[in-house]
């Protein structure tokens, strides 16, 4: 099997697949009802959008046992997760007629991450850098109907089921062409009176959204369609509440960059100048902040609210206002060592060393002092693990 593609109960590392495959692959893996299908990587899809016929040939032989239509829907490295939801900024293409036209859709996916609207959409909420485009490949079902549903009002928060739902595939009244494409039905008037769902579907989307929030945590925002009486799973992310995702004009305050230990000993103006660089983030309840082992590359001090730190999934500390956590992602874009919750709702400043890099390069001075901070902070670290060598009890002793 070719690398970078995968069948989706595979696809495991966010930086390749991205977060929208993984978590489907952690859907298919849980025994959650998935249509078929498989996971590209972000090389692979960038491949196939230039035109490398290699790639071509090896996504053509995998994907052409899903047989015909397929759904090609993008997956980010960075999409659907809590720093920001790229919903509507990259395409899902429905009914892609067969494995002949994938390639064309391929491109097309990668095009709608590197248009103008996905830049400045990445810009405004601080995830400026070149994009990678994961790409998932699944059977295309023929619904009878589909739609959303929050495990949460995503408007007010309530502890309620919210339910949108429509006839077709869930994009108005949508249905299939034979050749491709979709297009809108118009409805007789019988059936545009009648509910699209009876009680028992009704029950089994509650089933589904209890074993969804089982699966990935609370405050779920999932798509699904029935087709043939079965009840299916298409996508399931984090609820982005309106007006979450905000920035403060005039950066973090001096006095709380100052507390970070990483710019401790830098001059006020220092300082100002990265405090500059902040941009205000927001979390809801039970929302990851961030995630062990994914990749990183943002720093994080808490305004207001609270997070709960996991390694391996046992809770290691409770951070609170003041406290602050990824900062050697600034330096090293890393891989995360704990998983970071959002205990309550959660007010912090992050930092992109995407933001942090630019300044640090035409400033040699700030740079400096920020070598010597972690050069104190490693001679730290080794006379603690020459303390604990010496504690340590000899052979026979």
């Amino acid at each position: 099997m070719p690398e970078g593609v995968v069948p989706l109960e595979q696809a495991h590392d966010e930086s390749l697949y991205g977060s929208k495959a993984v978590g489907l692959g952690e859907a298919a893996r849980s025994g959650l009802p998935l249509p078929p299908g498989v996971a590209l990587s972000g090389a692979v899809v960038e491949a196939v959008a230039g035109g490398e016929n290699q790639a071509i040939e090896e996504v053509t032989k995998l994907v052409r046992p899903l047989g015909s239509p397929l759904a090609v829907r993008s997956s980010a490295v960075d999409e659907d997760g809590a720093e920001a939801s790229f919903a509507g900024q990259h395409v899902t293409l429905l009914n892609v007629p067969g494995v002949d036209a994938v390639a064309d859709a391929l491109r097309e996916v990668w095009w709608s991450a590197n248009s103008d609207s996905a830049i400045t959409y990445r810009q405004r909420v601080g995830l400026f850098r070149r994009p990678s485009v994961g790409v998932v490949v699944q059977s295309l079902l023929d619904p009878d109907c589909a739609g959303v549903m929050f495990t949460r009002n995503p408007i007010n928060g309530a502890d309620e089921r919210v339910i949108e739902a429509s006839w077709g595939l869930g994009e108005a009244v949508v249905r299939t062409l034979p050749e491709g494409g979709t297009f809108e039905e118009k409805l007789s008037p019988e059936l545009a009176e009648q509910l699209c769902l009876d009680d028992s579907q009704l029950q089994d989307l509650h089933v589904l959204a209890g074993k969804c929030e089982e699966v990935y945590g609370p405050d779920r925002d999932i798509e699904w369609a029935f087709a043939g009486g079965q009840l299916y799973l298409l996508q399931c992310r984090a609820i982005t509440r309106a007006g979450s995702q905000e920035t403060s004009p005039k950066g973090a305050p001096v006095e709380v960059v100052r507390s970070v230990r990483l710019f401790a000993d830098l001059d006020r103006d220092e300082v100002a100048q990265i405090a500059g660089l902040f941009k205000q983030r927001r979390f809801p309840k039970g929302e990851i902040v961030i995630k062990e082992g994914s990749g990183g590359a943002a720093f994080y001090v808490i305004e207001s609210g609270e997070v709960t730190v996991s390694i391996g999934g046992d809770p290691r500390a409770t951070l609170g206002p003041g406290d602050y956590f990824g900062e050697i992602a600034l330096i090293d874009e890393g891989a995360r060592i704990a998983t970071i919750t959002a205990s309550d709702d959660l007010v912090c400043y992050g930092l992109t060393l995407w933001e942090l890099r630019p300044l640090v390069e035409e400033n040699g001075k700030i740079g400096w002092k920020l070598l010597q901070t972690l050069a104190k902070d490693l001679r730290e670290a080794e006379q603690v693990i020459a303390d604990l060598r010496e504690q340590a009890p000899t052979a026979g002793g």
